[in-house]
């Protein structure tokens, strides 16, 4: 194995803390002004913190600044804003808490590579799965271009899952209603969990694929007063690719301080590999963007016809490399098994791909970054554990 010439990968922010209860310092005089008016700063840490402009006067309060103490409401009617206030922040936190996910070395499973393999863990976004990007810019964008806002607009979006998860969940935090139309193969535990953040859950004919839910939400739109489609596979303007340049592109690159020589990811709807390689080549000309889609159905490479997002950028990609379920599903495993990562059968399949780019004499002292998409707990019906499920089911108490 090479010796690392770069830094440890961290995540950008530190641990969470929590909050506690406030009052202001004794220094500052005059009531708070309106929760709008609350600004977020950020720091030379990479911290932020949240500043309260106080009303007629220059003096601003940070929670960095306030005294923790036990608050006596009846008293001081200043702290009882500063509570409300907290308490709404707490409150859109949730999405604030997309992005920013670490960086961790493969050690264990990486036997006979000669380049070293950093994994990005979106496994450990708000509701553990890259989509989270996704779903929270794309609800963002249209809000803040004034296309649809909460309690006017419902919302209608085809979907496999995870990405109409990361939408129900942002769309819950935001006050909208949720069509998801998807295929009825999809397991029980991805509708419940859309059911969970009062999403609506339309089930297609499963050999119509995607292309089905697609068409079934298209029709939900023309027949429903103030609908609007998010369109996440063609959609260039908002979270599928523009996400992706803009955040999960530049964490890479300034996690591995500009080291990464090759990025590995999955294709699935083609927004995180598209929008994070176009980042990184445009940081370096000479950093390679390599795909992985399933051998069993290899779209993109024009063996297997299907639907192709429009998106994708085929000539961003350098090399698709295809990997067959059972390699994906067996990587998975070891993936938890030797390096303590529960992640998702697509991550299998691109750890499988970084592994074999890792072991090829030109990639020697090369850093490969390899984005994790989702967390293996969601897959827990699927064959990455139909095994552990059976012998589980077999157990009786002693």
């Amino acid at each position: 194995m090479a010796t690392l010439s770069v830094a440890p990968l961290v995540p950008l922010l530190p641990p969470r803390q929590s909050f506690a209860f406030f009052k202001l310092p004794s220094s500052t005089n005059g009531p708070l002004l309106p929760f709008p008016m609350l600004t977020l700063v950020p720091t030379k840490s990479s911290r932020f913190r949240f500043v309260f402009p106080k009303a007629a006067s220059s003096v601003y309060s940070t929670i960095d600044d306030l005294e923790l103490d036990t608050v006596n409401i009846a008293d001081d009617v200043t702290q009882c804003l500063v509570l409300g206030c907290i308490a709404y922040i707490l409150m859109i936190l949730v999405t604030w808490l997309i992005g920013r996910t670490p960086m961790v070395y493969l050690n264990k499973v990486s036997g006979g590579c000669v380049a070293n393999i950093a994994a990005k863990l979106e496994s450990m976004e708000p509701c553990r799965s890259v989509k989270d990007r996704i779903g929270g810019s794309m609800i963002s964008n249209a809000g803040e271009s004034g296309l649809i806002s909460p309690g006017k607009n419902v919302l209608v979006e085809p979907t496999s899952g995870n990405t109409g998860l990361g939408i129900a969940f942002v769309a819950a935090t935001k006050g909208y209603k949720l069509i998801a139309t998807m295929p009825a193969s999809v397991n029980l535990e991805r509708r419940v969990l859309l059911r969970a953040f009062g999403a609506e859950v339309v089930l297609t004919h499963p050999e119509k694929g995607l292309k089905g839910a697609l068409d079934k939400a298209e029709q939900i739109v023309l027949s429903t007063p103030n609908s609007f489609m998010l369109q996440q596979f063609d959609n260039t303007a908002n979270a599928k690719l523009q996400i992706h340049f803009d955040t999960t592109g530049p964490e890479i690159w300034e996690d591995t301080i500009g080291s990464v020589d090759i990025l590995v990811a999955a294709i699935g709807t083609v927004g995180t590999v598209t929008g994070t390689g176009r980042y990184l080549k445009a940081m370096n000309k000479d950093i390679k963007v390599v795909g992985v889609e399933p051998a069993e159905w290899s779209v993109i490479s024009g063996e297997n016809p299907g639907y192709v997002p429009s998106i994708l950028d085929v000539n961003l990609l350098d090399e698709v490399m295809k990997v067959t379920n059972d390699e994906a599903v067996e990587m998975a495993r070891q993936l938890v098994l030797k390096e303590g990562l529960l992640v998702g059968i697509s991550s299998g399949a691109a750890a499988a791909a970084a592994i074999s780019l890792a072991r090829r004499p030109e990639n020697a002292g090369k850093l490969i970054a390899v984005i994790f998409p989702s967390f293996g707990e969601r897959y827990i019906p699927t064959v990455l554990f139909q095994s552990l499920n059976e012998d589980v089911q077999k157990m009786r108490a002693t």
